[in-house]
């Protein structure tokens, strides 16, 4: 007689008791269903994993970061400048587009779209491409340096966008809009990837490429390369090899590398130092000036790094994170230059103009966020941490703190994505919440579209404008000309002390109680005083808001819309013209 079932049964007797005849047959096999779970989730973690998805999953973190509405805050210098590259109708007399061409390289590969595209779709598309470049150079060096890819690489790249948006010290910001960094940002993590794999051959081709782009950009990284190398000591690549990679690889950036060293020729000593010093500290200080810096924005960036140099203690050193890390510290190290470099400001500051404006801080704005996203990705991917650290609970905490960060960063960009923010070149406040929520905003944008698109379909192509001082899209939305705005300002030393020349002439008032400030808007300036600058500077109608109101040609005025075009010329002869004709009391005892 054979033995019963057992009440407690395993899985194997229970399959051994079914019996043939189908009496049995309706009892679960347990071996079967175990594996068809088994068998579900192993396809579902081929998914997740597969270049595709994993690509997709980081092109959707990038997408959410940088959609911003067109035109972003850099788009119309740009993407401006490529579009008269390619047409030279498009802002045809404008000072701006008429001074030397920095990002070359940027304006022959992407400014064409111009010929085919208007300037929105023309944004979208670089951004479209940028955006998918990143998240392929991410996946690959995510890859390279990390066992696993997956959700883990979607949580890595939320990670690094996170701590760039949110834990810089200088400003810099990698996914954004349609420009030239971006690209080069991409090549760069193309560039780390075959980094971390040790194939220097193609590092520097790579590096070559993102320095054409963006020579700062590139440059930075070429040095910060050459330290990561010199630093790795077990490894340390033979300097007879790496010499003809590193001469490839400025041959290579000399599309990007020419314009740019052109742009300090044919002006003397004095206007160069005069350039120098608009450009550092009147125009971009809070980019490149350490003592301009917000506090807050040097306290977050330092906890990041104290974050990073804890991640680069305890994690296990292999090769591939060793160089990334080495990199990544070889950009720190030139941002400590800088910070040196930033106290010669009071002491020496014609020294300190023509060495700080190379944006000492620009790569380890960049450089901290990813190698702390990748350290905490090796963290949570390792499961021996608990027996390798001492500190258990800290890099719970870590992990746990990222997880949060990356839910929550994700969380507002959706919720942003989904109001009707005013794109961030019309921006007149500091947050996107203002952006929206500020109904004299929103008027004033609404007013400006309506101006501009007035403009656009009512004056010649070749009009040129006095505008306000503080207006980022004037040409972006009517492809006409202006004089001057703050914005826009030129790369080569002559123009941009022009520019400055100009911004001073135009915008600043004398007043008899505050002394000499910027303008609120042009119409303080008086019909006199704008008059003598439209002649002066060849102007045929002037942009500015109704208040005060001027005695000028109005051609377009609407109500409800705090803007206004004049046309560069009086309404009527002014009263003082009429007082000037009447004789007065000493002309008539003439004889």
């Amino acid at each position: 007689m054979s033995d019963p079932i057992p009440e407690r049964a395993t899985e194997r007797n229970l399959a051994a008791a079914i019996t043939s005849d189908g009496s049995a047959g309706q009892l679960p096999s347990y071996d079967a269903t175990k594996s068809s779970y088994v068998a579900f989730f192993r396809r579902i973690d081929v998914f997740l994993t597969s270049p595709v998805t994993e690509w997709f999953l980081i092109f959707c973190v990038f997408f959410l970061q940088g959609a911003w509405p067109v035109p972003d805050v850099n788009e119309p210098y740009y993407v401006g400048k490529a579009i008269h590259f390619w047409n030279r109708d498009f802002g045809p007399r404008d000072d701006f587009f008429a001074s030397r061409d920095a990002h070359w390289v940027f304006y022959c590969s992407a400014g064409w779209l111009a010929l085919i595209l208007p300037p929105t779709a023309m944004a979208w598309t670089i951004r479209l491409v940028t955006w998918g470049l990143l998240a392929e150079g991410w996946r690959r060096l995510h890859r390279a340096v990390l066992p696993r890819g997956g959700l883990l690489a979607a949580w890595t790249a939320v990670l690094f966008a996170a701590a760039n948006d949110h834990l810089h010290m200088a400003g810099e910001w990698v996914i954004g809009g349609a420009e030239a960094k971006g690209l080069a940002y991409a090549a760069l993590f193309f560039a780390l990837a075959e980094l971390a794999r040790g194939r220097y051959r193609r590092v520097w081709i790579l590096l070559g490429i993102a320095t054409a782009f963006h020579v700062l950009v590139g440059g930075w990284a070429m040095v910060a390369t050459a330290l990561a190398g010199w630093a790795w000591k077990p490894h340390r690549p033979r300097l007879r090899r790496m010499v003809p990679l590193m001469i490839a690889a400025v041959v290579i950036a000399l599309p990007g590398l020419i314009p740019t060293l052109m742009l300090a020729s044919g002006a003397n000593p004095p206007v160069e130092a005069q350039a120098h010093r608009i450009y550092v500290f009147h125009r971009l200080c809070h980019h490149l000036v350490p003592g301009c810096f917000g506090f807050w924005n040097i306290a977050r960036f330092a906890l990041l790094t104290a974050v990073f140099l804890y991640l680069c203690r305890r994690i296990p050193a292999d090769d591939p994170w060793l160089r990334v890390r080495n990199f990544v510290l070889g950009a720190l190290l030139i941002a400590g230059i800088g910070m040196m470099l930033g106290l010669t400001v009071q002491i020496w500051p014609q020294f300190s103009a023509a060495v700080l404006r190379y944006y000492w801080f620009r790569l380890a704005d960049a450089a901290i966020p990813l190698g702390t996203a990748l350290g905490m990705g090796l963290l949570a991917s390792s499961g021996d941490f608990e027996a390798t650290l001492s500190h258990g609970w800290i890099r719970r905490g870590l992990i746990y703190l990222g997880i949060a960060a990356a839910s929550g960063h994700l969380a507002g960009y959706v919720i942003v994505r989904a109001l009707p923010v005013v794109p961030r070149a019309e921006w007149r406040a500091t947050t996107w919440r203002a952006s929206f929520a500020d109904s004299r905003l929103l008027r004033d944008y609404y007013g400006w579209r309506r101006v501009c698109r007035w403009i656009a379909e009512n004056t010649p192509h070749d009009a040129r404008f006095l505008t306000p001082r503080s207006n980022g899209s004037f040409k972006w939305y009517t492809g006409r000309s202006e004089i001057v705005t703050w914005k826009e300002i030129p790369q080569d030393a002559q123009s941009i002390v022009q520019w400055w020349n100009r911004l001073l002439d135009i915008h600043v008032l004398d007043d008899p109680v505050l002394g000499r400030r910027w303008s609120q808007t042009l119409a303080e300036l008086r019909e006199k005083r704008l008059l003598e600058l439209a002649e002066k500077y060849d102007a045929d109608y002037i942009v500015t808001t109704w208040k005060p109101t001027l005695d000028l040609e109005p051609v377009f005025a609407e109500r409800g819309n705090p803007y206004l075009v004049y046309r560069a010329r009086r309404s009527r002869p002014p009263e003082q013209s009429i007082r000037e004709a009447v004789p007065s009391t000493a002309d008539l005892m003439q004889p």
